[in-house]
Order: C-alpha cells, then sequence, then structure tokens
C-alpha cells in the first residue's frame, strides 16, 4: 500500500538541501508546492515529452496548411518562385511554419497545464496544504515501505510538520 508523506518547510534553502538528501537515497519525490518558483529543483516533468509532441504537431499542420493553400489551392507567382513544388518553397514559408508551430506549442501546454493542475472552471485544484500559497514549501513523497525510518531521517533537517496519508 503507497503512503503518502508530507513535509512542510518555511524555508526554500531548507528544502533544497533536503531535496538533494533524498535523492541521494534514490527516493522519488512526487511533487514540491511553493508559493514561488525554486532555481535548482530537479524533479522530472511530465511536460518534456509534450513539449515536443505539441511543437510537432504544430509543424505538421502547419506545413499542411500552407501547402494546401499555397500549393494545391491557389498557387501563386510570388517573386518568381515555382508555385508548384513545396519543397523549392521552403524557405519563404519558414516564418508561418515556425510561427504557427510556436503558437500550437504555447496554447497546448497551457491547455495541459490547466487540466494537470486542475484549474478549469467547476474544478479545485490539488493543493494539500493552503499554507503553500503564503509562505510555506510542501514536499510530497510517496513510499511503500520503511515510513518510520524515512520520517525519522525528515526530522533531522528542520522540517515542521510531516503528515502521512494513507
Amino acid at each position: 500500500m503507497k503512503n503518502i508523506i508530507y513535509a512542510l518547510y518555511d524555508n526554500d534553502e531548507m528544502i533544497l538541501k533536503e531535496i538533494k538528501r533524498i535523492n541521494l537515497l534514490k527516493i522519488k519525490i512526487k511533487n514540491i508546492y511553493s508559493p514561488f518558483p525554486i532555481h535548482g529543483i530537479k524533479l522530472k516533468s511530465p511536460f518534456n515529452i509534450k513539449i515536443f509532441y505539441y511543437g510537432l504537431f504544430g509543424f505538421l499542420i502547419s506545413s499542411l496548411i500552407t501547402w494546401y493553400s499555397m500549393i494545391l489551392d491557389w498557387p501563386q507567382n510570388i517573386g518568381g518562385k515555382p508555385s508548384y513544388s513545396f519543397y523549392l518553397n521552403f524557405p519563404s514559408f519558414i516564418p508561418i511554419l515556425f510561427e504557427i508551430t510556436i503558437f500550437c506549442t504555447a496554447h497546448f501546454m497551457c491547455l495541459t497545464y490547466f487540466f494537470k493542475c486542475n484549474l478549469y472552471p467547476g474544478s479545485f485544484p490539488k493543493n494539500p496544504d493552503g499554507r503553500t500559497t503564503d509562505d510555506k514549501f510542501l514536499m510530497e513523497i510517496r513510499l511503500y515501505n520503511n515510513i518510520r525510518n524515512f520520517v525519522n531521517f525528515l526530522k533531522t533537517n528542520g522540517v515542521l510538520e510531516i503528515s502521512i496519508k494513507k
């Protein structure tokens, strides 16, 4: 059975030191809740591969739209360039391909972030402790066993509160 341990801190430097100590034990930290961004936290993001796929989707859609509108549907002679080949006109299409790729990536990432954090209308954000929006820092760790040893380990480095949820 998986147990969720919440460790509450009042200092960002203290939580950074604790993250480094826990990483040395090869224990996975699920999430960090903080009132502001903390630089130096190296947790795996669930968004990395999604960003690539959203950019690839934007590039493919922009290439399809550009090919259809400029080559197939309504070819135009612009600056003496051949209007029958996407390949030969590719350099002139780069700005629109770039812009639509960035547009799709940014908008889909915003939507993904909103759904991941439960920030869409009619939902409640996933925040286990409301004090993290003011001045406290919370670390969420999921463990299967050795909970007592791990709680004792956490108590040695200035944790304010520890709560365990089963």
